[in-house]
């Protein structure tokens, strides 16, 4: 469509996956949650979609990154809950250390001094 621009809220690819693990360091969480926890810690910069939210936490699941279990929710309703292992620890670590280095080279790129920090 001309003139049509795209989203704000649009993420990096394979950035995600590094803000569900991020989110769920402070707690076992459902989805529902996850997505508002990034929405609203991102001042609502970020639009988590269902589409992209779920295939993460089972891509997530499948490297065993997180574990899932039943339970219910604030609202008593049966919810499937999402909790991060010792590897999903790791792998958020690694994931941290490139995007930091990536951030500075961009902001190296940009011409802000130091890059971004």
């Amino acid at each position: 469509m001309p003139g049509k621009t795209q989203p704000q809220s649009e993420m990096l690819k394979g950035t995600l996956d590094m803000m569900i693990l991020r989110t769920l360091v402070s707690g076992d969480a459902h989805g529902h949650t996850i997505a508002k926890v990034i929405e609203h810690t991102s001042e609502n910069l970020l639009e988590v979609e269902q589409g992209s939210l779920y295939p993460a936490l089972h891509r997530l699941e499948d490297r065993k990154w997180v574990s899932s279990y039943w339970g219910a929710s604030e609202n008593n309703r049966k919810a499937k809950f999402y909790r991060l292992t010792a590897e999903g620890r790791k792998q958020l670590a690694r994931e941290t250390s490139r995007w930091r280095q990536m951030t500075r080279a961009i902001g190296l790129v940009m011409g802000e001094e130091g890059g971004a920090q």
